[in-house]
């Protein structure tokens, strides 16, 4: 599955930049036309391509190490404590 997630990923990139590609390519001729190829294309790369990507990136993490909460923010500033050549 894991595999199969990421060649769906690439394909549907790649479908979104060919349709943006292809919409400005008929721009002079067909103006509405083109349009409707950009906008599909440019749906496709927010609403397909990246929920796709961030699901395939984020199986295993655990949310709540990135959320800025008291405990992590403390072990943050205990970070910084520990090597003052940072500065």
């Amino acid at each position: 599955m894991k595999f199969k997630l990421k060649y769906i990923t690439v394909l549907a990139l790649l479908i979104s930049i060919g349709l943006i590609l292809y919409g400005f390519g008929i721009k002079e001729e067909q103006t509405a036309r083109a349009n409707k190829f950009i906008g599909a294309g440019t749906a496709g790369l927010f609403l397909v391509v990246m929920p796709l990507f961030l699901f395939k990136e984020s199986k295993g993490k655990n949310m709540k190490d990135y959320m800025l909460t008291k405990e992590n923010i403390e072990k943050m500033q205990a970070k910084d404590r520990k090597n003052p050549d940072n500065q």
